[in-house]
């Protein structure tokens, strides 16, 4: 816990070095790497931080959706990318925080990233159908206990926000 809470106080603060400064960057197009599908709030951050990016600088911005593995498998593709700064992990924090804490990763988050920016935060909801009877988390838990098994919920799976 003490390395996730590490790494995000770096990633509030963080700064380029100054070899990343030295250099006319940047030499070719950026990859985004988005570590989902697209749609979904990750992904339209992603592609409008890419494009926005692309105005600044005068330089194409790639939008690379790789999904899969709760963010595992284009956070892995970024990890092992060529460290020269065109190649970018647009991830959430399960992505890359939570997936290591839970299962066994082909990077390390510490090692593998350095921290840019936040690019978005946003709030995590619970929602019932109008035709359930709960009004509050409270309601909903004493509901579920009344009716076990009979509940279901969706999730976009372990170490997902």
């Amino acid at each position: 816990m003490k390395r996730v809470a590490v790494f995000f106080v770096l990633g509030t603060t963080a700064l380029p070095g100054t070899d990343a400064a030295a250099q006319n960057w940047p030499q070719r197009p950026l990859q985004f790497v988005v570590a989902t599908a697209p749609s979904g709030g990750t992904d339209a951050v992603g592609r409008l931080i890419g494009q926005k990016l692309a105005e600044a600088l005068a330089q194409n911005v790639v939008v690379d959706n790789r999904p899969g593995a709760s963010g595992s498998i284009g956070s892995a593709l970024v990890a092992k990318a060529a460290p020269d700064g065109h190649t970018l992990l647009v991830a959430n924090v399960g992505h890359i925080a939570m997936n290591p804490a839970i299962a066994r990763v082909p990077f390390d988050t510490l090692r593998d990233f350095t921290p840019v920016t936040l690019l978005a935060s946003g709030p995590l909801i619970l929602i019932t159908h109008p035709s359930v009877p709960a009004k509050n988390v409270r309601e909903l838990v004493a509901l579920a206990k009344t009716k076990p098994g009979r509940l279901n919920y969706s999730t976009g799976g372990s170490g997902t926000t």
